[in-house]
């Protein structure tokens, strides 16, 4: 193989050429933002993630690993772009047809194709039509076809930010090719990594579905969970003992509440699934709806425990810290961060009486908190009346001011 090109140099895009590059095969990176490109070239990396940079300095100064901005002809194509949501929860595949479009104009016949990015059911065969479409010259797989110019498969990520360089080597991978020989290809391709398992799906859609279960099954749990907090608030009831209690039994496994869910996998994945099948997508759109009230159900408690500390005070303002932005703890990732949704409205209504703290983040992530955002000596030697812990850091757990009342959404300390 003489060179892998990947598209897409985020959480999922970077690592997996750091980790094909490292074992020595020629990858080039690309992206739409000068900044990423300009850094990872610079042998640095813009996002955060355990490991991560040292195998990139290292790949970048071994020649293994370069970032450009425009695909270049490769034997292998990996898409890893965004696929979000648009306002009213359906999927956006902008960038995954804009990725399809450029590489359209480099194939060459061998060459395998590989969408990871999560899609909804059928995008793998949106974009071999659409690719059909701009190179009528070349064959694109086909079952009923005995030759084929080019080769596809559908292949998930389904790695954990925090955990990603491990994940990517060891866990299993589902891999659903457009024909068996490009099923067998991906599996080869992959095996030059993975000490998972490499598992071959019927077809690319059964393999787009399976990370949609997946997510949607996380999301439906969390939900109980969530759920159970708040019935616990309402009964005055330690949630954190009675997860604790009721997992004691052989087969139960309750997973721990928060302020809502956040990231772009399991806050978003669900849609994927719901949208054009509500009818028969009940319980998954109940977790949805579930965990996004528990977002609102949080920021309510916040108020009215703001309300009760101003009323002992005999009104005036209050210093009131907000602990942690990003959507889950020990990484910089604020993607859907529903910890983020409750700062942003809690400075809207308290404005002056705010302060944000996020030991993981160097700068604000979002211009209309960049006044309320504190560094960490401020932070450190600062009092407050009331903190606000939406995040649960290992940081918090060591390093938490002690001053002021401490509302715990996350559990730190139990």
């Amino acid at each position: 193989m003489n060179q892998i090109c990947v598209i897409g140099l985020g959480y999922i895009g970077l690592p997996t050429a750091a980790v094909f590059s490292n074992h020595k095969i020629r990858v080039v990176g690309v992206d739409t933002n000068p900044n990423v490109v300009s850094t990872i070239n610079s042998g640095r990396i813009h996002i955060v993630e355990p490991q991560l940079a040292e195998v990139v300095k290292k790949v970048i100064k071994s020649g293994f690993l370069r970032a450009t901005d425009k695909v270049e002809p490769s034997d292998t194509f990996i898409i890893a772009v965004p696929t979000p949501i648009d306002s009213f929860s359906r999927p956006n595949l902008k960038y995954v047809m804009k990725a399809v479009k450029d590489i359209s104009s480099v194939l060459s016949p061998g060459n395998l194709i590989i969408l990871e990015s999560t899609c909804p059911p059928g995008t793998s065969k949106t974009v071999l039509k659409f690719l059909e479409s701009l190179r009528p010259d070349l064959i694109m797989p086909n079952k009923l076809s005995k030759k084929n110019d080019i080769h596809f498969a559908y292949c998930p990520e389904r790695v954990m930010p925090g955990n990603v360089l491990y994940e990517i080597i060891h866990n299993d991978r589902v891999i659903g090719g457009a024909t068996p020989k490009c099923s067998e290809l991906a599996k080869q391709f992959y095996e030059i990594i993975s000490t998972g398992e490499c598992i071959i799906s019927s077809s690319p859609e059964i393999a787009e579905l399976s990370k949609l279960a997946e997510n949607s099954f996380r999301d439906v749990n969390i939900a109980f969970a969530n759920e159970l907090s708040m019935l616990c608030d309402k009964l005055s009831v330690n949630v954190w003992e009675l997860i604790k209690l009721a997992n004691r039994h052989p087969r139960v496994n309750i997973l721990r509440p928060g302020p809502g869910v956040g990231g772009h996998c399991i806050a978003v994945d669900p849609w994927f699934l719901i949208n054009g099948n509500e009818e028969i997508t009940r319980v998954i759109k109940s977790a949805r709806i579930q965990n996004k009230a528990k977002t609102k159900y949080v920021l309510d408690t916040i108020e009215r425990e703001v309300d009760r500390s101003r009323s002992s005070r005999m009104g005036g303002k209050l210093k009131i810290a907000i602990l942690g932005i990003t959507f889950k703890p020990d990484i910089d990732d604020f993607r859907e961060s529903p910890a983020l949704e409750i700062a942003l409205k809690l400075t809207q209504k308290l404005k002056n009486e705010i302060f944000i703290y996020d030991p993981l983040l160097d700068h604000c992530p979002n211009q209309l908190l960049k006044d309320y955002f504190l560094t960490d000596d401020v932070y450190n030697i600062s009092t407050f009346d009331l903190q606000i812990l939406l995040v649960g850091h290992s940081h918090f757990r060591e390093n938490i001011n002690k001053s002021g009342r401490l509302l715990d959404f996350v559990g730190l300390e139990e």
